[in-house]
């Protein structure tokens, strides 16, 4: 491997077509330079500056290296610099689920980038109950959650309207048993949905099944069941609400931080005032 500091000084000379040129270019003795360009010429074993012509130029060995040299103390100088710039360089974990991540929670996660671009926001998307369980294991800094009741150490919490949903552009008497679009097994609206239907003593099976916000929608839009949803999350689709059951008992969305203070803790400000205009919403 080719030391930089031999490149420079061969660099230097090369340029500058001068050994006391050269010197005091890089602030050093001439003695010094020459040691080390005669270093270097040593590792590659070619001699690379021909001291007996006036002004010293590179030897052809120095003219196929010198391109090399330069390239490589540039590619040192933008390590040197990416490295010296703090960005991105700690990470703040969070964790939502999927229809949290709106346009207002977006912006007041893009401000809090702006302002500290030392921070990487790592963010996670899941389901209420297993993103809670995840903070409390400590893998996340932030965390907001669907759940019935927040907890004590909750930072903020908004009620979550909820309703049943089913297509506004497909028409059809829903058959016995009735087909429901739910999310994944240990979700909470998923079990939500069980206990109603059951409370209703009506028979049902579960049609689709899907991972995302998005894909449930869609199943619901054209007709594949019905099911419990955010109203919030329902705007601009062609979802229309199910006479039949109709809305359901709010949920709670609630935000977690670990910390109060420094960037974590003011993250979680930002996040707690765009939860605060989605509500308003």
């Amino acid at each position: 491997m080719l030391d930089p500091r031999l490149l420079r000084a061969f660099v230097a000379i090369a340029d500058r077509q001068s050994f006391t040129d050269a010197a005091t270019r890089l602030n050093m003795t001439q003695s010094t330079i020459s040691q080390q360009l005669a270093r270097l010429e040593q590792a590659v074993g070619h001699p690379l500056i021909d001291r007996a012509s006036r002004p010293v130029r590179p030897t052809p060995a120095g003219e196929r290296l010198l391109g090399y040299a330069r390239r490589i103390l540039a590619l040192q100088a933008e390590a040197t610099g990416l490295l010296a710039d703090p960005a991105g360089t700690h990470a703040a974990r969070i964790g939502v689920p999927d229809d949290i991540v709106t346009p207002d929670v977006a912006r007041g996660l893009a401000a809090f980038a702006e302002t500290h671009r030392e921070t990487r926001l790592d963010v996670t998307t899941g389901l209420s109950r297993d993103l809670m369980r995840r903070y409390r294991d400590g893998e996340f800094d932030i965390v907001i959650v669907k759940e019935h009741r927040a907890s004590p150490d909750c930072r903020v919490s908004f009620a979550e309207p909820m309703a049943w949903y089913e297509s506004a552009t497909v028409d059809r008497d829903w058959p016995d048993p009735m087909p429901l679009v739910s999310f994944p097994p240990g979700g909470l609206y998923r079990d939500e949905m069980f206990a109603r239907i059951e409370r209703e003593q009506r028979r049902w099976y579960i049609a689709f099944t899907g991972s995302s916000l998005s894909g449930v929608l869609v199943a619901i839009e054209a007709g594949m069941g019905i099911s419990l949803l955010p109203r919030r999350s329902t705007s601009g689709r062609a979802v229309r609400i199910h006479r039949a059951l109709g809305e359901e008992q709010s949920m709670a969305v609630s935000l977690y931080a670990w910390e109060t203070t420094g960037a974590v803790g003011e993250l979680a400000t930002r996040l707690a005032e765009s939860l605060a205009a989605r509500s308003l919403g």
